[in-house]
């Protein structure tokens, strides 16, 4: 199991270090970006205003939420463009593993509400 990285910020909601899948899952519109990268074609290139139509969300969230994606390698640049181009890293752990846990959850049918 990885170390968790004590020196982020605590979460306000319960004052844990936000680590982890807090990273990912913490914000509706991560999990919406996040849904958006995983649904991409394979070597899809995308700017930060390009995703952020394609997932439906504000251009501020992909501003402020592609880095984060960067950093924990989910995606990575595309040298030599202006304005910066990503793609999704399917190289990745965390790729790997997205792609695993979301074939998985669609294998199993829609979700279900509990009444």
């Amino acid at each position: 199991m990885a170390e968790v990285d004590h020196t982020n910020p605590p979460d306000p909601s319960d004052g844990r270090p936000t680590t982890g899948w807090k990273v990912i899952a913490g914000a509706p519109s991560v999990v919406e970006l996040v849904d958006t990268l995983l649904d991409l074609p394979e070597h899809r290139e995308f700017n930060k205003s390009e995703l952020a139509e394609l997932a439906d969300v504000s251009r501020r969230s992909a501003q402020s939420y592609v880095g984060t994606l960067h950093e924990i390698g989910l995606v990575t640049e595309v040298e030599g463009t202006n304005p910066q181009r990503y793609r999704v890293n399917t190289d990745s752990d965390v790729a790997e593993y997205l792609i695993k846990l979301d074939g998985a959850i669609n294998r199993r049918g829609p979700a279900r509400k509990d009444n």
